[in-house]
């Protein structure tokens, strides 16, 4: 036997009638924070904030990107790559 009920309701009418809690406060708390997380990050994917993170490391950023690259490439042929 299968019994099949549809309900014509909102959201938060459908909330109320099951007994869950209303979050919505919580979601709006939430997309706030990650909001004002998201704009503090901003400025880090501005081109020139990262090249001055990468050239206050100096070369051994580079050395280790290139390594990063190179072992990268190598696992993708299957076999090792000298330079």
């Amino acid at each position: 036997m299968k019994f099949r009920v549809e309900a014509d309701c909102t959201p938060v009418e459908a909330r109320a009638f099951l007994g869950l809690p209303d979050v919505t406060p919580l979601n709006d708390q939430m997309v706030r924070e990650m909001s004002s997380r998201m704009g503090a990050n901003l400025s880090m994917l501005k081109p020139e904030e990262l090249m001055k993170s990468w050239m206050s490391l100096g070369g051994q950023a580079q050395e280790q990107f290139m390594k990063m690259m190179t072992s990268a490439a190598a696992g993708g042929l299957g076999g090792t790559i000298t330079r």
